[in-house]
């Protein structure tokens, strides 16, 4: 199933390889290198997916989990980070993060997060 998908990184390299991975799985993608950038997104246009890094500039990864589950709540949301807690696993799930994949994570990962959260898992 093709989705479209915002990518909110700070990082280019990140955001670059995310859009080529998921465009080549056939998705509809958009990059933004803020939260802020990205709520502006989520204003102008409809998203299936949500990926987002936790540790950027000005808004983080949190605030803007929050605000999209609140403005946006039929967007699924992917927290994508590269510092990994437990405490910090629960807290993004119970702020309704819908998958969590710690960096550095394998294509694979992504893919399977981003089929389960649109409902294109393949069967077991």
């Amino acid at each position: 199933m093709s989705a479209k998908i915002l990518i909110v990184d700070d990082e280019p390299f990140v955001r670059d390889l995310l859009e080529k991975v998921l465009r080549r799985g056939g998705h509809d993608v958009a990059v933004r290198p803020t939260a802020d950038d990205a709520v502006v997104a989520l204003q102008e246009s409809q998203f299936d997916v949500l990926l987002t890094d936790v540790v950027m500039p000005g808004m983080d990864g949190f605030d803007l989990l929050r605000l999209v589950k609140h403005a946006h709540p039929e967007v699924k949301v992917i927290v994508l980070t590269g510092y990994a807690r437990l405490q910090s696993i629960s807290d993004f799930l119970l702020c309704g993060a819908d998958e969590y994949l710690a960096k550095p994570f394998q294509v694979h990962e992504l893919i399977a997060a981003v089929d389960r959260v649109t409902g294109a898992a393949a069967p077991a």
